[in-house]
């Protein structure tokens, strides 16, 4: 039986590339291998509030773990996004311990899946995790994850929501790919979350995009307060451009969105191309010099640090580590 294969807007191919430019990639990236600058330090880590974490049922808050990995806390909901607390990815090892260990982590009540390459969905973090950890996925990745024991897995297409416990999930588009091994490009899909409750923040996690039509759209549909967008794995923007957007395409994604503020994402934790956490904070902040976005906008994390929402209705966050 032919299996589905999911495509982006406007039919743009992503992940693919041919032998030459993947050869010519590959000789680039061992040449800046040899050249570790950029990655010492660059993220720091904060010792996380654990005792606010593990009894919070009342705060809307967003903790950084590392990469793409973000405990969000609404409604009385335990909710993980993309969870990879992987000490290494192939062959690099993590550069930057998780914000908060698995074992320090509260009961999972939800965990929400952008697409299925390694670096968003760990196998054995999952199954680590503790708690009912209902898991909300793109279409066509339910079964792979039922073929290895998860049996609280729903799926949805692109536009469709679910409400649980009076927090509602909507799966929105992205520019991407997915493939976890050589027969599966592409059979499941691939998408950002928009995370809504009654009379508090609305939080947008975007996953893995390349820059597109689609972050107007959502901004036209949603009244987004925090934008969680990455900014890393865009070098060389050549080969990456379809599939990750630049520090500069993550601020007018933040633009297009009309979020109230960005916080940066998918960098600082494992080396998934040529570009280094320092290339991609010095980009970011120069490009919103540039376009002339309040300082005040874009909240750098640092791995285990938490952004509590002074009230639910206000648009106001504040750094956990002042209260």
């Amino acid at each position: 039986m032919l299996r589905r294969r999911f495509g982006n807007l406007d039919s743009v191919g992503a992940g693919k590339a041919s032998l030459a430019q993947f050869d010519r990639w590959r000789e680039n990236r061992i040449r800046k291998l040899r050249d570790k600058r950029g990655y010492e330090n660059c993220v720091p880590g904060v010792q996380p509030d654990l005792r606010f974490l593990q009894h919070n049922r009342n705060e809307p808050s967003v903790t950084w773990i590392g990469h793409s990995t973000f405990l969000i806390q609404m409604a009385g909901l335990n909710i993980v996004t993309d969870p990879v607390w992987a000490r290494r990815m192939a062959f690099q090892k993590r550069l930057a311990p998780p914000g908060v260990e698995l074992s320090d982590m509260p009961s999972v009540d939800v965990v929400l899946i952008s697409h299925a390459h390694y670096d968003h969905l760990h196998v054995s973090s999952l199954r680590r995790l503790r708690g009912p950890k209902k898991m909300i996925v793109p279409a066509g990745l339910r079964r792979k994850l039922l073929l290895k024991g998860f049996l609280q897995a729903q799926e949805l297409h692109w536009w469709e929501d679910t409400a649980f416990h009076g927090v509602k999930f909507t799966f929105v588009p992205a520019q991407h790919w997915t493939r976890r091994n050589p027969w599966d490009m592409n059979t499941s899909h691939w998408g950002g979350w928009v995370i809504e409750i009654d009379r508090g923040p609305t939080i947008y996690f975007a996953g893995d995009s390349g820059y597109f039509r689609g972050f107007t759209e959502i901004g036209r549909r949603f009244d987004i307060d925090v934008a969680l967008l990455p900014i890393g794995a865009y070098d060389p923007e050549w080969f990456m451009s379809s599939q990750h957007v630049s520090p500069e395409e993550a601020l007018q994604a933040f633009i297009d969105l009309k979020a109230k503020y960005f916080v940066p994402m998918h960098y600082g934790s494992f080396k998934l191309s040529d570009d280094t956490p320092e290339d991609a904070l010095q980009r970011l902040e120069t490009g919103r010099s540039e376009l002339g976005i309040p300082k005040e906008k874009l909240l750098l994390l640092h791995h285990g640090e938490t952004l509590r929402f002074t009230s639910v209705n206000s648009d106001q966050v504040k750094d956990g580590s002042d209260s």
